[in-house]
């Protein structure tokens, strides 16, 4: 449950900005169950759908995984000769509910793996047979604490590694965005923070893995298109975030500017099925976009 400093700081700031606030989640639970006679499992369902809606905003949506299963094993020790991730295709404009290459740690033996899951997190415990709505994104102010994330927080963290990622800029006076491909200076792949789930379809009995990213503050360079970013961890906290440290809060930090890049493209990056590396050339902007 969110705590209630939590939610009294949402609210006073929804109800300054003149948005609406969200009920406290103990009154959403009795009104679901009283109302609509929901069984638990249910309500708890509906109950992340309604705090999401107040607490997640969307941001980060796209990535690039564009380099093979050897250059994602980012991480000493790791071994992804035998994985089945290399049959994996290379994705140069990755979307929501598409599957992606994700690092996981099992706890009981240690490995460290590298697997294909779902972009889009259905919490373990939801029964809606859809999967709810699928957050791709989770904020490292409230990861802890909602029902949504809290348990994938605390038990099973993951990184997915990436060529980069795509963010869009509002230009003033314009309706269309201008995407920018954002990457490290020296164009090796790295990881961004996430957090997974298992989920049992209620009607298949199929079991599907599915994640979310967790996202920051923008540092200096992002900061320029938007206010937000994906956790980017440095590779001396890969070990800790995949550990079984219940609130490695202070990881979930801008990454340095200086060691990144960013630059315009086409918004031919607007539709997931441009798949493509044409999709990452620099294009030229005007000085409004810029």
């Amino acid at each position: 449950m969110v705590s209630r400093a939590l939610h009294s700081t949402d609210a006073n700031a929804r109800a300054a900005s003149g948005q609406a606030t969200a009920p406290p989640s103990s009154v959403i639970s009795r009104r679901l169950r009283f109302e609509q006679g929901l069984p638990l499992y249910s309500v708890r369902c509906a109950l992340a759908r309604a705090l999401i809606d107040h607490y997640i905003p969307p941001m980060c949506g796209r990535v690039i995984q564009s380099s093979g299963p050897l250059r994602y094993a980012i991480i000493d020790g790791m071994n992804v000769r035998d994985s089945r991730a290399h049959n994996y295709p290379p994705r140069w404009n990755a979307a929501p509910s598409q599957e992606l290459l994700v690092i996981r740690r099992n706890h009981k033996t240690g490995e460290v793996s590298l697997d294909p899951l779902r972009w889009g997190l259905i919490p373990y415990w939801c029964n809606d047979p859809k999967g709810g709505r699928k957050p791709i994104n989770a904020k490292f102010e409230t990861v802890r604490d909602l029902p949504t994330f809290r348990d994938a927080y605390r038990l099973r963290r993951c990184i997915v590694p990436v060529d980069g990622f795509f963010e869009w800029k509002a230009i003033k006076g314009q309706k269309a965005k201008q995407p920018y491909a954002i990457a490290m200076k020296e164009g090796a792949p790295f990881g961004i923070a996430g957090i997974w789930e298992n989920w049992k379809d209620p009607a298949s009995g199929e079991w599907i893995r599915t994640f979310a990213i967790i996202t920051t503050d923008s540092n200096e360079l992002v900061a320029d298109i938007h206010d937000r970013m994906p956790v980017i961890l440095a590779p001396a906290d890969y070990a800790r975030w995949l550990g079984e440290e219940p609130d490695p809060r202070d990881l979930m930090r801008p990454f340095p500017a200086h060691l990144m890049r960013m630059w315009p493209i086409s918004t031919r990056v607007n539709k997931p099925e441009n798949d493509d590396p044409s999709i990452v050339e620099p294009i030229e902007v005007t000085t409004n976009a810029a």
